[in-house]
Order: C-alpha cells, then structure tokens, then sequence
C-alpha cells in the first residue's frame, strides 16, 4: 500500500515538474518579435467586426480582389485581444498557446507511450526542432488541434467510448473556421490506421482462404435446392472440411506469429470500423463555416497556382541544410533497421506517409515533429525493456527526490535562458524587418487616396496594419488568379519584378504604379541607385527602407 503511494506521489511530482518546466522552455522560444502574417490578421479581424465576411478584400489598392478569409476566426479573436491589450497581448497569448501545446505533447506522449521521462525529454525535443514555427499565426492552434486528433483517435480505437469520437468531430469544425488551409490534412491522419485495417482484412482472407471458404458454403446452399445433387453436396463438405481443418492449424500457427512478429506488428482492430464512420461524418463538418465550400476547394486551388513554388516554407526540403531534421530520420532507421524494436504498421505508414510530405515541402516538418514524436517514444519505451533492466518508475523516482528535481530544474532553467536571452532586447516590431518610420513618412506626406505604391511581399502585410493600401502582402493565394479573379496574376509578377526577370518600369507602367517603397539591398533598389534612374525620385531613405516618386514623362 505504502509503495503504491509512493509510487502516485512520484508521478504527481513529476507531472508537475514537466509541466512547469515545459511552460517555461515554451515561452523562452516563443519570439518576441511579430511576424508579418500577424499584422494583417489583426487588420482582418477589425473589418470582419465592422463588415462582417464580405469575400472581398479592402487592404490591396487592386480593386475587386475575392478574398477567402481562410482563417476568419482566429482573425477575430486576435484583433478582439488586440484591441484589449495590443501587440503585448498577442504576444503574451502566443506564449501562452505555445506553452499549451507543449504541454498538450508531453500528456498526449503520456497517455500513448506510457512513460513520463522520455514523454518530458521528447516534448522538449519537438518544442526545440519547432520553433521557428512558434508565432502568432493560426497555424499555432491547429498544431495543438492535431495533437489532440492523435491523442482522441489512439484512445477511441482502445476503447471505443463515444465522448472521444465527439472530441473528433468537434476538432474538423475548429479547424474549419481557424486555419481551413490544413482542413484536408486533418484527414489524412486517419489513413494510417485505415490501412492497417485494411491490410488485415485482405490478409485475413487470403491467409484464412474466407474467400474459398465462402464459395463453397454458396455452392452448398444452392445444390441443397435440388435433391439430385446429393453425391456433388457431399463432395463439397468433405473439401469444406479439410479446408476448416487446415485454416485452424494456420490460425494456431498465426496467432503465436502475431504474438511475436519480426518486426511490423499487424493488428486488426475492429474499432476502426466506427472510426471509418467517424471520419465520414467529419467529411461533413467543412459545412459548418461561413465561407461556403472554401474548406474543400482551397487546397485545390492553391495547388493549381504557383504559389507555393516562390514560398520558402512550401519548397521541398534539402535534408543536408537540415541537421537536426537529418538526424531524427537517422535515429528512426537506426533503431527499426539495427534493433528488435517492432512498430505497428499504422505507425509505420504514419511515419513513412509525414516523411514524404515533409521531404515534399518543408513547412510539414512540424506536422513530421509533432505526430511522429508518440512513435519515437514507444520505440524508445521498446528499446530500454529490450535491451535493459531499467526500470521506468525507477527513473521517475529518482527524477523526483530532491536532488533530481534540483538538477532538472537548474538544466532546463539554463536551457531556457540561452533560448531566450537574444530576445529580451526584441521589440514587437522589428525597423530592420518593417518600415516602421517610412510609414510615418508615408502617412504624414503622401495622399493616400491618389497613391498607388509598389511594395515587397513580407512587408506588405504591416503597410496595410497602418492603413495604406498595398500592391501585395503575404498572404499570397489572394493574389494569384486561382483566387483574385483576376486575369492578372499578381504574385506572379512580383516574383519576376522581385527577381529581376522581368525589368521593373514595365511592371509600374502595367499597374500604374505612382510611389515606390523597397528594401535599400534589394535587386531593384540597387538597379535604381547605379543606373541613377531619371524616373525615380527619391523621397525618403532610412537604415533599411527607401521610398520614391515615379516621375512620369522623364
């Protein structure tokens, strides 16, 4: 009894302990910095307040833009915060989400991989590989939403209880309103587990010969109409029967097979029968937003434009620039292709089904990191049983004495502060990032209502936060034609202007450009400043930004 106490004590001090430290390691990497996505979400959300969803866009001098207001929700409630507490309280919720989905983690690693040292080292680890993606962006919730899909679907195939089949259906609905960029991946975390059944079905039928079994008893029952058939009947039941009596020794023999596989463990669970049901009904739910059809039609076309081939985030990624991705996939291997550790097939498919789309476009890398953590840990969990006499509950009583929780303590505290020690300096918004002080000009001398300025893409989305209307800003799908339109394709022509691939003056004659504001190192700029080009006339110059006058005429 007093063992077993001991033993409660012991989790629930360490439970605690991985709990604060996790929030403080999360909040240590959360930047303080804002990104360029944010300032036009808070924008978003004051005209939704005001306007309500009108699918047009009011920020882009270019008139008539659709726009889809793909994450409509998240918009609101982020200038709904902002206008209570301003830039400091979306980043203070920003820490908070962050801190909410390492912790959602380290207790979804918890509930599936049965340990809670290695749950609290890999929580770490995922929150470490991430945190380039820790922002205040949507993409931020539906990290913690599909989190919470891996958790709900694991349990609801053990045991099948409906309130986690309801926590499935309310997670599409969320995703639908906050983030409906990623509302097609929702689904596709349930194909694991289908392919599995799947496979065990076919395998059943083929192993077991259901099929044959099942043509014969047919064949039984239509000769048995005709008593003439006797002799033909007869036949057929002695092969039925020597047909059961052979599938009962395959099954003996498999049974201890699946017991002890070499190495993929294939198991059908009939759960994931009503977890087919489950999914159908969430099909449904991309119903349930005020944007129509959006929820299905979006990934579509924003993989039919170019878009994603000019994003850094969409790109594919190259394994040797990333190191600590490199090593992850290496520590996989090693232990599936140098170890006894076995994995189920679901978790197999899982693992191979993240690796191609993360290789296919780096940006899936979080969804790799997260979701492929559980498995990494219950292979771990394998490894030490396999290959040790350690002993789990040993390790979270020795975590939890006073020396061991001293020695974490001061080892995450530490961890924690070279984190975070760059970013006390931060300002919410970055000058060299955002032309802070050339807005400042722009607004205090230039008429808005007659300009029309060409600007970059990553830091349109803060001119259109201060109220000047724009010519592009990150949220690149609105103007590509797949969703602007417009014949015009908008992005495209940034990208060639940017670029230099197509020569500058024809992009400003073609749009009617009357300002300019760019970079002082971009391709343009330089061009402007060597050729010392007539019809550019400079207005403005700061450390980073520099604004000009298109002089038509010269």
């Amino acid at each position: 009894m007093n063992e077993k106490k001991t033993k409660i004590s012991s989790n629930v001090k360490f439970t605690i302990l991985a709990v604060v430290l996790i929030a403080i390691f999360c909040i240590a990497i959360t930047p303080v910095s804002l990104q360029n996505d944010t300032f036009y979400t808070i924008r978003i959300g004051e005209h939704i307040t005001q306007n309500g969803i009108d699918m047009q866009d009011p920020f882009s001098w270019h008139e008539d833009l659709a726009y889809t207001y793909p994450h409509w929700l998240y918009d609101l409630l982020t200038y709904f915060i902002y206008d209570a507490f301003g830039l400091q309280g979306i980043y203070i919720v920003t820490c908070i989400l962050s801190a909410i989905l390492g912790i959602t983690i380290y207790f979804t690693n918890t509930k599936l991989a049965k340990n809670k040292p290695f749950s609290f080292l890999i929580t770490i680890g995922v929150m470490y590989l991430i945190r380039d993606y820790i922002a205040a962006r949507a993409q931020l919730v539906t990290f913690i939403l599909f989190v919470l899909t891996i958790l709900l679907i694991e349990k609801f195939l053990e045991t099948k209880k409906k309130r986690y089949a309801v926590g499935l259906v309310i997670i599409p609905i969320l995703i639908a309103n906050l983030h409906l960029a990623v509302f097609p991946f929702y689904f596709v975390l349930y194909l694991p587990y289908i392919g599995e059944y799947i496979l065990a079905l076919l395998a059943e039928m083929l192993i077991y010969k259901k099929i044959k079994i099942a043509i014969i008893k047919l064949r039984i029952k239509m000769l048995s109409k005709n008593d003439k058939n006797k002799e033909k009947i007869e036949k057929l039941q002695k092969q039925l029967k020597v047909l059961e009596e052979r599938v009962d020794k395959v099954k003996v023999k498999r049974t201890k097979e699946l017991q002890n596989p070499y190495k993929i463990k294939l198991n059908k669970n009939n759960n994931v029968k009503w977890l087919i049901l489950v999914m159908i009904i969430c099909i449904f739910t991309g119903l349930l937003t005020p944007l129509g059809d959006t929820p299905y039609t979006y990934l579509v076309k924003t993989m039919q434009g170019n878009t994603t081939q000019n994003i850094n985030e969409h790109l594919p990624m190259t394994l040797a620039k990333d190191i600590p991705t490199m090593c992850t996939l290496v520590l996989f291997l090693a232990i599936l292709i140098f170890t006894k550790v076995k994995i189920r097939l679901s978790d197999l498919f899982m693992l191979g089904g993240l690796c191609y789309l993360m290789l296919m476009t780096k940006r899936q890398f979080t969804m790799f990191a997260l979701i492929c953590s559980v498995i990494l840990n219950k292979m771990i969990v394998e490894l030490v049983k396999t290959y040790t006499k350690i002993e789990i509950n040993n390790i979270v009583k020795r975590c939890t004495t006073i020396i061991g929780m001293l020695s974490i303590t001061i080892i995450m505290l530490i961890f924690s502060y070279y984190m975070a020690k760059d970013k006390v300096k931060d300002q919410y918004i970055n000058e060299a990032d955002y032309p802070v002080q050339a807005c400042n000009y722009i607004i205090e001398n230039i008429d808005l209502s007659q300009a029309k300025f060409y600007n970059e893409y990553n830091y349109g989305s803060y001119m259109l936060y201060r109220g000047i209307p724009v010519f592009i800003d990150s949220r690149a799908d609105l103007y590509a034609p797949e969703f602007s339109g417009k014949k015009e394709d908008i992005f495209s022509d940034f990208i060639d202007t940017s670029n230099i691939g197509t020569f500058y003056e024809d992009t400003m004659e073609k749009y009617g450009i009357t300002h300019v504001i760019n970079y002082k190192n971009s391709k343009m700029n330089m061009i402007i400043e060597k050729t010392k080009d007539p019809r550019y006339k400079e207005l403005y110059r700061d450390d980073h930004f520099v604004i000009y006058e298109r002089v038509k005429g010269e």
